[in-house]
């Protein structure tokens, strides 16, 4: 037997490679095709703002405070007091809120209320508590 011919013998690996790059192609196209086709593309990058703000109840009267981070747009927000129902910002104020922007977002609170605020994406039913008030 001739050692140094079989070493040298190249014409197998051509087509195995072939065959596993085919594979692997196929396969990262599934999972790409398969990822747009159940609607996984467009929340995979969608996540809630990260902003920080502070509260300041004065006679009954609670506002809100945007202190940094992310801008959130104004119409993708909502207040939930005690969980008794929610107020919607579309409109009455600016595109977003920024930094150094006050918003009131409840009147009348007494006793122990929680006040949160809410974030609802607009391309899906994904939401967020970006900020919470007890008193």
């Amino acid at each position: 037997m001739n050692f140094k011919k079989l070493l040298t013998e190249d014409r197998a690996v051509s087509p195995v490679i072939g065959v596993i790059l085919m594979v692997a192609i196929t396969v990262i196209l599934a999972a790409v095709i398969g990822t747009f086709v159940l609607g996984l593309g467009d929340q995979v990058s969608e996540s809630a703002p990260q902003a920080q703000f502070t509260f300041e109840n004065s006679s009954g009267t609670l506002d809100a405070t945007h202190d940094g981070g992310d801008p959130v747009p104004a119409n993708t927000l909502s207040v939930s007091v005690s969980g008794t129902g929610s107020e919607d910002f579309t409109g009455t104020h600016g595109s977003e809120l920024t930094a150094g922007d006050t918003l009131t977002v409840a009147t009348g609170l007494s006793g122990d209320s929680v006040v949160r605020l809410v974030w609802q994406s607009k391309n899906s039913d994904k939401t967020a508590t970006i900020a919470k008030f007890e008193s």
